[in-house]
C-alpha cells in the first residue's frame, strides 16, 4: 500500500529503508482516487516505535492510506520528545468534526489502574463514543481493546497471577469471518499484559463474536457482526526486538520478569529471538483494511455518520 505520512516522520525513513512505498503529498493529490483516512490514537509511551510498527502493517495492501496521528490532550509522554509531539500529533478537538474510514486505538501501560482512574479516561470515552458515528471501523489493541470492551459493553478486565509474556499459538474459532481469511490453522501472536478478559463475560454480550483464541492467552480477537468494532488483545504489530526490550528493561529495574515464552530458541535469552508472527500480523491488518474498511466504507466519507452500529 502506498501510505501517506508526513515526510519528516521518523517512520518514513525506516519504511523507505525497508523498500516500503511512501507516497508524498504532491503525488497523492495527483491520483484520481480517494485514499482511506485512518486515524491513529497512540496511547503507547514509545510513540515513534508504535507509529513505525503500525505504518509498516498498514502499508501492506495496494490501497492508498492517509494516516493521521492524535494523542490525549494534556498528557505529556515521558519517552517521546515534545518537539515530535508538536510536529506530528494533534488532539481530538482538532479532528472531532471529521470522518474516518478507520481508527486504531493502541494499548497503554495503565493496566494496573481501574479504567476510571486513567488520566485521560474521560477523553478516551468521548473518542470511543464519537467513533460510533464518525468512523467506519475501529480497531482496538491490547489495553485499548479492554477499554473499548468495558466502555461499549461493560466487559471487565481481571488481573493475572503473573504477566502473560511471550509469543503464543492461536486458532481461529469463527472461520466464516473475513478478518482471518487465509490464516494458518495455528498462528503465533505476541502478548505482554497483566490483565485479561473472561470468555463467560464476553459470551453474555450478544453483539460480540469471538473470532480467535489461544489455550494459554485466552481470547485474542473478537468483533461485532459487521466489523464496525474489532478488539485484539495481543500485539501482532510488535517488532522482532520489542519483547526483548521490555524484558531487559524490567530485568534491569529489578522487577520480577520471566523470559518471554516461545520467543528465544529454547527460551534461551542469550540467543537472538525468532520472529514467528510477522506473516499473520500482515494478514490481520491487510484483511481489516480490505474487508472491513475499503470494501464497505462509503465513497462519500460524510455518509459514515448515517451508518452507526446497530
Amino acid at each position: 500500500m502506498p501510505i501517506r505520512i508526513p515526510n519528516e516522520l521518523p517512520a518514513a525513513k525506516t519504511l523507505k529503508d525497508e523498500n516500503i512505498f511512501i507516497m508524498t503529498e504532491q503525488r497523492a493529490v495527483t491520483q484520481d482516487i480517494r485514499p482511506l483516512r485512518i486515524l491513529l490514537l497512540n496511547l503507547m509511551p514509545t510513540k515513534i516505535a508504535t507509529e513505525t510498527q503500525l505504518s509498516r502493517l498498514l502499508s501492506n495492501t495496494p490501497l492508498q492510506v492517509e494516516l493521521e496521528l492524535i494523542a490525549p490532550h494534556g498528557h505529556v509522554p515521558k519517552n517521546t520528545p515534545q518537539e515530535h509531539m508538536l510536529a506530528f500529533y494533534r488532539h481530538f478537538d482538532d479532528v472531532r468534526d471529521s470522518n474516518y474510514d478507520g481508527l486504531v486505538i493502541t494499548g497503554a501501560p495503565v493496566e494496573h489502574l481501574p479504567f476510571e482512574e486513567v488520566e485521560y479516561w474521560e477523553e478516551l470515552c468521548g473518542i470511543m463514543e464519537w467513533s460510533k458515528s464518525h468512523v467506519h471501523s475501529t480497531f482496538h489493541i491490547c489495553w485499548g481493546a479492554q477499554a473499548g470492551l468495558y466502555y461499549h459493553y461493560g466487559v471487565q478486565k481481571y488481573p493475572l497471577e503473573e504477566k502473560l509474556f511471550g509469543v503464543f499459538p492461536h486458532v481461529v474459532e469463527r472461520k466464516s469471518n473475513m478478518l482471518f481469511r487465509g490464516s494458518d490453522d495455528i498462528f503465533m501472536v505476541p502478548h505482554s499484559r497483566h490483565t485479561t478478559i473472561r470468555r463467560e463475560d464476553v459470551e453474555k454480550v450478544p453483539a460480540l463474536k469471538i473470532l480467535a483464541t489461544s489455550p494459554e492467552a485466552g481470547i485474542y480477537a473478537l468483533s461485532t457482526e459487521s466489523g464496525r468494532q474489532i478488539f485484539i488483545t495481543g500485539h501482532s504489530e510488535y517488532d522482532a526486538r520489542t519483547l526483548e526490550q521490555e524484558y531487559l528493561r524490567d530485568r534491569n529495574l529489578g522487577k520480577p520478569i520471566a523470559v518471554p515464552r516461545n520467543y528465544y530458541p529454547g527460551d534461551d535469552d542469550t540467543l537472538p529471538p525468532r520472529v514467528t508472527w510477522r506473516s499473520c500480523a500482515n494478514l490481520l491488518y491487510s484483511n481489516w483494511l480490505n474487508y472491513f474498511v475499503y470494501q464497505t466504507t462509503p465513497f462519500d466519507i460524510s455518509e459514515i455518520q448515517g451508518r452507526a452500529e446497530r
